[in-house]
């Protein structure tokens, strides 16, 4: 074949190269944003992600700036959840305290027990008032569910979505970083550097409880299930994701289906174009998700933002997560960008019954997890403290099993916590 893998894949993916006016020069990662820089497009106040992801100073008593002089009290409802959820979950409360303790920030957690081992003894995830109790929280801070015997529908459907639509978080925000220290299991080009951000749409989309069955148990048996895609959910995660692309290198891929799903895939396509025209200094480029998917392996140093629905983004990112080194590193985080509700934040790992107990599950994505909670509050100076702290762990080489390894999670959170503290010494 006379042309490369790559042009090869663009073309069969039929991806548009539609850029909406110049390259932008390369920008800040997300934790080096100056929480006082905005950007105006036309009459409308953007904030970049650092802001753009605190709550309003106004709203659930956020705060907008850093302020070492004042200390704010901070509820966090703390889910470790089943399997290695409650094991990584500890060690990142400790961290958290330290690192809050040096930014004016003192936590107060509140415990819930809610999971599959939970259900089994009480028919249900969550009690009939756990929204409720949620609500009273600034913030979420999830572990892992799932557990044999439960099935995933029920874990899901019984916590997860659940707090991510009654708290109206219809972004779900993933970084994908190759980290110092962590091998790629791709074989990169030189000077390849993976790093880049999906924005799923998390409140809708092919995740809908519209459909049903019939005839179940006899021949004729057949499921429905129907995708939601509205303009406002659509448009919400397209500006979401442009700021964020603006806000960075200016590039914007968009993952779609639309040669074979007619409906929902162009309209898709329409809005996030629609939005498009009003960053023009952003290059956006459709992409058919079996194509991507492929480059995320075979050029994954291309993408700066990724925009995706329901489905798409949660199959991605998990890719996302493997590219990485391990899905055990990788962070998540269930927004709410106007701060009128809490936010979750959570590894995108499982609770790993396999090694549950065992005492070697990877710490770091769910403490990765918890610096994107701090960057929401209004602290990005704390979560790149985190950050920085869980990049010179790996560097030393403390690591756990699932990263060539041999350190125990309490070993790779001490490590973590250690870098923290002597960073404050040192500031």
């Amino acid at each position: 074949m006379d042309e490369s893998d790559d042009a090869y894949l663009a073309r069969r993916a039929g991806a548009r190269h539609t850029p909406i006016g110049a390259n932008l020069s390369a920008r800040p990662l997300l934790h080096r944003l100056d929480p006082l820089d905005h950007v105006v497009r036309g009459s409308r106040l953007v904030k970049p992600i650092s802001v753009a992801l605190s709550r309003s100073s106004r709203q659930r008593g956020g705060m907008q700036m850093e302020s070492p002089d004042i200390s704010r009290k901070v509820t966090v409802a703390v889910i470790p959840g089943d399997g290695i959820g409650t094991e990584v979950m500890e060690p990142t409360l400790g961290i958290l305290e330290a690192v809050g303790e040096r930014h004016g920030l003192e936590f107060a957690w509140q415990h819930h027990d809610w999971s599959c081992e939970y259900y089994t003894r009480t028919g249900a995830m969550m009690p009939e008032d756990g929204l409720e109790q949620l609500a009273a929280a600034d913030q979420i801070l999830l572990g892992a569910v799932g557990f044999p015997g439960v099935p995933d529908h029920v874990s899901l459907w019984g916590l997860l979505i659940p707090i991510r639509r009654a708290f109206r978080q219809y972004i779900n925000l993933r970084p994908v970083r190759l980290m110092p220290g962590i091998d790629s299991p791709l074989v990169l080009r030189e000077g390849t550097e993976i790093d880049f951000v999906v924005v799923r749409e998390n409140n809708e989309g092919e995740y809908s409880e519209v459909g049903g069955r019939m005839y179940r148990g006899t021949p004729d048996e057949f499921a429905v299930q129907e995708s939601v895609f509205t303009r406002r959910g659509v448009e919400r995660a397209a500006r979401f994701a442009l700021d964020l692309a603006a806000s960075r290198r200016g590039s914007l891929a968009s993952a779609t289906k639309s040669n074979g799903i007619v409906h929902t895939m162009p309209f898709w396509d329409e809005v996030v174009h629609d939005c498009a025209r009003d960053y023009p200094g952003v290059e956006v480029r459709d992409y058919h998700i079996d194509a991507l998917a492929a480059l995320f392996v075979l050029d994954p140093g291309r993408f700066d933002v990724v925009v995706a629905s329901n489905l798409f983004g949660d199959i991605l990112t998990d890719l996302g997560a493997a590219i990485i080194g391990s899905i055990g590193i990788a962070p998540s985080a269930n927004l709410n960008p106007e701060g009128e509700h809490p936010s979750m934040f959570e590894p995108v790992h499982g609770s790993a019954p396999d090694i549950a107990g065992q005492g070697i599950a990877n710490p770091l994505g769910q403490i990765w997890a918890a610096s994107l909670m701090l960057d929401h509050l209004g602290h990005p100076q704390a979560a790149a403290e985190v950050v920085s702290a869980i990049e010179a762990s790996l560097t030393s080489g403390v690591r756990t099993r699932d990263l060539g390894g041999t350190a125990s999670t309490t070993e790779v959170a001490d490590a973590v916590l250690r870098h923290v503290t002597s960073e404050g010494a040192a500031a």
